[in-house]
């Protein structure tokens, strides 16, 4: 994917980021920020930012009820590409992109 960065005129004072746990391959918790929820092609995908990272991580959402989320891969990149410049066209005033 490609780096994002916050432009400098967003008050991060007033932003608390809205955070998912997932754990990886071994079984470890890792904290992402959810940055947006983007719909393509009658699905959704989560734009998350892994901490101390400027690489996001795109994965399908899959609702199980009100309460609970499942956060899957998403394999083709076809859709990886198209969900990322979605989101970049939603967010370019926000964030500087870098390819």
């Amino acid at each position: 994917m490609a780096d994002i960065n916050n432009n400098e005129d967003m008050n991060m004072e007033e932003y608390e980021p809205e955070m998912v746990s997932l754990y990886d391959e071994d079984g470890d918790e890792i904290q992402l920020e959810l940055l947006d929820v983007i719909d393509y092609e009658g699905d959704s995908y989560a734009v998350m930012l892994p901490p101390d990272d400027n690489e996001v991580v795109i994965m399908l959402l899959e609702e199980l009820n009100d309460e609970e989320d499942v956060y899957a891969p998403v394999e083709d990149d076809e859709t990886l590409t198209a969900v990322f410049e979605a989101f970049k066209e939603k967010y370019k005033d926000e964030f500087n992109f870098e390819d």
